[in-house]
């Protein structure tokens, strides 16, 4: 293990390469910038490949095709961006196709302001295509994190067979922070699983009963299949067919749905007597953590809940804690996304004090310990 300094961009691709992601494909756009920068310094050298292309929604397509012909792949870029990979996004999850997208948010909408912060995409990352598709999302707060979580990202697309979204932010992305790099072969590398058909593969889509996710062999070693974004039956081929379209809606939302237990994940800090707590997500928890010590320290019983996992949205976790909260304060850089999913699973149970920010501005930690220490009423 060896301590680098490193910039959360950077952290991005490392972690990405430590995952076998051996192809990127993408184009510039702050403030993501340097995760296409540094894959095209450091894919050549692990025998990758990285292609510049000439806008968002071929990347998104060069990404499908090369994981298709069994390649780990990747793409980053930050909202604009993201909104033209929506389509593309959608077929992945239909064709179960697995990608990694990297979203580093900046504030918006349109061009917004390119260098500030935002949180802004919250819900892009999980209504930004069109129709019922399955949806995980991945956020980190620091760049330690940033390496281990773009490898947790890998290990869930290639096991569920879906795109998965790394929903960055300008805060984490662009911060420099000293990290512990895992000596190779240490961390849980996960590969999605290989069928053993040869030839014309004619159930390219099949699961056995209790199975969520199918077998997936890459185009080019021998075995012949279709791959349509149209609802098609287990050959792969389109069928016009309303109980084909709902079997396999049903299969692809299950396999997250089913195993979100698996997918979600947490951070709780101080929790175990809190009865007052901070919600917030990414670069956000930062701020966050400065207030809920400051808090604690005037005694004042905060801690913090820190979705990792934020789609699926960690609904047992949060349920869990809200009865002994009597306070719970949301903080996030936009004008309250992740706010409506509090408020959906605490069902007025608790009120819920919100702090937002849309301007490009930072959430101070002093605005969310007044927060924390409000009196009742």
């Amino acid at each position: 293990m060896k301590t680098v300094l490193m910039q959360g961009n950077e952290a991005c691709v490392e972690g990405a390469i430590a995952a076998g992601m051996r192809f990127f494909a993408g184009y510039p756009i702050t403030p993501s910038t340097e995760i296409a920068e540094r894959s095209s310094l450091r894919l050549p050298q692990v025998g990758g490949k990285f292609i510049q292309m000439e806008d968002e929604l071929s990347s998104m397509a060069a990404v499908i095709g090369a994981s298709v012909a069994g390649l780990k792949a990747m793409t980053a870029t930050s909202g604009p961006g993201f909104s033209l990979m929506q389509e593309n996004i959608g077929y992945a999850a239909l064709a179960e196709i697995p990608c990694v997208i990297v979203n580093v948010q900046r504030a918006g909408p349109s061009t917004g302001l390119p260098t500030s912060p935002s949180q802004g995409d919250y819900m892009q990352a999980r209504w930004g295509t069109h129709g019922d598709h399955p949806a995980v999302s991945v956020s980190p707060s620091s760049v330690s994190e940033v390496y281990t979580l773009a490898i947790r990202c890998f290990n869930l697309a290639e096991k569920y067979r879906t795109p998965v979204v790394f929903l960055m932010d300008e805060i984490v992305g662009h911060m420099r922070e000293g990290i512990e790099i895992p000596e190779p072969g240490s961390c849980e590398i996960v590969n999605r699983r290989a069928a053993t058909a040869t030839g014309a593969y004619k159930s390219c889509y099949h699961v056995e009963p209790g199975e969520w996710v199918p077998a997936m062999n890459p185009f080019g070693e021998g075995e012949r299949y279709n791959i349509t974004g149209l609802f098609h039956d287990e050959s792969g081929f389109p069928v016009n067919s309303t109980d084909a379209a709902a079997k396999l809606s049903a299969r692809i939302l299950g396999k997250i749905e089913e195993n979100e237990d698996d997918i979600c994940r947490t951070e709780e800090v101080l929790m175990d007597d809190a009865d007052t707590a901070v919600l917030c997500f990414g670069g956000t928890a930062r701020a966050a953590m400065s207030a809920v010590l400051a808090a604690r320290a005037q005694g004042v019983k905060a801690g913090m809940i820190r979705p990792i996992t934020v789609w699926p949205f960690p609904d047992k976790a949060l349920a869990k804690r809200l009865p002994q909260l009597r306070r719970l304060v949301m903080a996030e850089h936009n004008h309250g996304q992740m706010l409506l999913e509090a408020q959906r699973v605490a069902e007025g149970r608790v009120p819920i004090r919100f702090i937002g920010r849309t301007n490009g501005t930072l959430i101070q930690p002093g605005e969310i310990l007044a927060a924390l220490k409000e009196k009742e009423g």
